[in-house]
């Protein structure tokens, strides 16, 4: 008989139910009304265990349920961020005039146009050049006494005029004027801003061109607010591209600068890229992930473990005899679908990971969540009844048929439907036929059950 009903020899059932409709109880075993399935039996046993509900394994099947174990091993912080590519502005190289003079020749005619080291930029004819040169060749080449510091004071104004060291040299090597200086580029980069053109007159100091160095690159990431106190300067980074799929460039963050978006709630880490053969330009987007230097060992599980009820964190634990319990956790970050627990669990427990909420349903857990919160257990509140006015239409041995007006606090209309008969019975003297006022509730398997039923007083109805 056991085989039959689905009940284990030796324990008591209470009832049997379908899981996935918890509130409908039957007396007696059978297939499920709701769902093509037989019901299940629920055991005395069960019910002692306060916080912990078992579910039969062939229902964690058909629930789809899923443990994972918790696990204690180091982890690495990585946050993963976005930015844009930027110029390195440590790495600029202003070029201005050194005498003045007429820019007599431009080798470059527009921005963003790419320049080696050591490339001519400029030729800049300084007239100011030619006399200073002639005076020191005249006093180099006489033999007058003291003409050597006055030789040096020559070479000392030329130097001051702007003349480079190499250019003195070859003055004295071969003895010829040079009336243009060429300006040449200090670094390899790009033009970032040209500020004259052929003909024009340039006076000492003033800007002529900015390169902007391309050997490394800033990435400027925005790091949200709440993740910012696990960004340092000198973490490692690992950035990617959209225009080089599958390529990762390395580097580190610089800086974390000082001051959070008001709109995105975030602050900017200035990172620092190397940029082999110049491939990454300014105004690229990147995904940057960062990855702190130590890591740390913690306590891990899945994210989708975690259930929110409220201002608490839950996870369902997995227990040994088909045995589940809420605890409630303490979490730290998240990271790669990972979460760190700081307190509630310990490594080695299995923890629930998929049909947390089936389970909720199966085990009404709301309860237990309730207890969580800190109520205390006590009797069942007594269910809200409703009240209503209708004609008797039969007389059942566990139930009546009435046929009812409206029922304004369930937003009913008229209609005939059955109710289960009051625990103390029918009065002597309803009848069929006879117009009554009524009182139900809903018992606690789902049915309408009449809490209080008499004839109307008389001049409010009749028989019909």
């Amino acid at each position: 008989a056991a085989e039959e009903t689905g009940a284990k020899p030796g324990r008591q059932v209470l009832y049997w139910h379908d899981p996935m409709v918890p509130g409908q109880r039957f007396d007696k075993p059978g297939r499920s009304p709701f769902m093509d399935m037989d019901l299940v039996p629920v055991y005395a046993d069960l019910a002692s265990d306060a916080g912990t509900i078992t579910i039969d394994p062939r229902v964690q099947q058909n629930l789809g349920v899923r443990t994972v174990e918790v696990v204690r091993r180091p982890l690495a912080q990585k946050v993963e961020v976005v930015g844009a590519v930027a110029y390195d502005e440590r790495a600029v190289a202003l070029v201005s005039a050194r005498t003045t003079g007429f820019i007599d020749k431009l080798y470059l005619r527009a921005p963003l146009e790419a320049v080696r080291a050591g490339q001519p930029l400029a030729e800049i004819l300084a007239p100011e050049w030619v006399a200073a040169q002639e005076e020191y060749l005249a006093l180099a080449a006489t033999g007058v006494p003291g003409a050597e510091a006055l030789r040096r004071a020559a070479r000392q104004r030329l130097m001051v005029l702007g003349m480079p060291e190499e250019t003195l040299r070859a003055l004295e090597a071969d003895g010829k004027v040079r009336p243009r200086v060429v300006l040449t580029a200090p670094i390899s980069g790009v033009i970032g801003e040209l500020s004259v053109r052929e003909g024009m007159t340039a006076i000492v100091g003033m800007p002529l061109l900015r390169i902007n160095g391309l050997a490394t690159v800033w990435v400027n990431a925005e790091v949200p607010e709440a993740q910012a106190a696990r960004v340092r300067p000198g973490h490692a980074v690992a950035a990617r591209v959209a225009a080089y799929p599958g390529e990762i460039f390395k580097g580190r963050v610089a800086a974390l600068l000082p001051e959070v978006s008001a709109t995105t709630r975030t602050l900017k880490a200035r990172i620092e890229l190397a940029n082999p053969k110049g491939r990454l330009s300014p105004g690229m987007f990147a995904t940057v992930e960062l990855t702190p230097a130590t890591t740390e060992d913690a306590l891990l599980v899945p994210t989708e473990a975690l259930i929110q009820t409220g201002k608490r964190q839950v996870i369902l634990l997995a227990l040994d005899g088909g045995k589940f319990r809420p605890v409630e956790v303490e979490t730290g970050f998240e990271t790669d679908g990972l979460t760190v627990i700081s307190k509630g669990l310990e490594a080695g427990q299995k923890v629930v990971v998929s049909s947390q909420f089936l389970i909720d349903s199966e085990a009404s857990l709301k309860a237990t969540f309730g207890r969580m919160e800190g109520a205390e257990a006590a009797a069942a509140p007594r269910a809200e009844r409703h009240r209503g006015e209708g004609v008797v239409e039969a007389i059942g041995e566990d139930e009546l048929t009435l046929s009812h007006g409206p029922i304004p606090s369930l937003n009913w209309g008229a209609m005939t439907m059955g109710f289960k008969r009051p625990v103390g019975g029918l009065l002597p003297e309803v009848e069929v036929g006879e117009r009554v006022v009524f009182e139900f509730s809903t018992n606690a398997k789902g049915e309408y059950e009449l809490a209080a039923i008499a004839p109307q007083a008389a001049g409010q109805g009749a028989r019909r």
